[in-house]
């Protein structure tokens, strides 16, 4: 099997503007404006952009090694762009532990975390912060990076930690545990 000379796969792919979203294309920067908001993606050197029947086309100029990597990279990039500005994305924490708790006061998170002070997030631009329960928090925006970047820091405030499981947790995170070294008998 030879992998020398094959085409990034996802790179080739179109990518279908959706109803609702303008995508406008300058020289190296690609900017993708929804009902949600606008998004301007700058292209590394060797990426290019056309627009063709409603669809978004990522062309590569070279075979280099950088070329091939960033070609399907940035592919992917412009179709969460597009669907960022239309849909948004969310990303979900639960937080596991006795007394940890989780509220709004306005537009700060408030979270106890068996500590004896409070700790207080604001959210960045672009992010919205909601606490449907107690011991759950959403994250939501219309810049998949940004939504990503924003509930990895809230999570390294406490994550979860191995023996009891409190912290911190992405929902439907599986976090390993380990037995205490009290329980183990040589």
């Amino acid at each position: 099997m030879k992998f020398g000379n094959q085409m990034s796969r996802i790179g080739l792919k179109p990518i279908k503007i959706e109803e609702g979203v303008e995508v406008g294309v300058s020289e190296n920067c690609v900017t993708v404006s929804g009902p949600l908001g606008e998004l301007k993606i700058n292209l590394p050197e060797g990426i290019s952009c056309e627009i063709e029947n409603g669809e978004v086309l990522v062309k590569r100029d070279n075979d280099t090694k950088q070329a091939k990597s960033n070609h399907g990279t940035y592919r992917m990039i412009i179709s969460n762009a597009i669907q960022g500005v239309k849909n948004g994305f969310e990303r979900k924490l639960e937080l596991v532990g006795v007394g940890y708790r989780a509220r709004m006061e306005g537009q700060t998170l408030v979270m106890s975390l068996g500590w004896n002070h409070p700790v207080k997030i604001d959210p960045v631009e672009g992010i919205t912060i909601e606490v449907p329960e107690e011991t759950k928090i959403v994250i939501k925006g219309y810049d998949k990076q940004k939504v990503g970047e924003f509930a990895a820091g809230i999570r390294e405030i406490r994550k979860p930690e191995p023996y009891k499981g409190k912290g911190i947790r992405y929902e439907g995170e599986y976090v390993r545990r380990k037995s205490s070294k009290s329980s183990v008998k040589s």
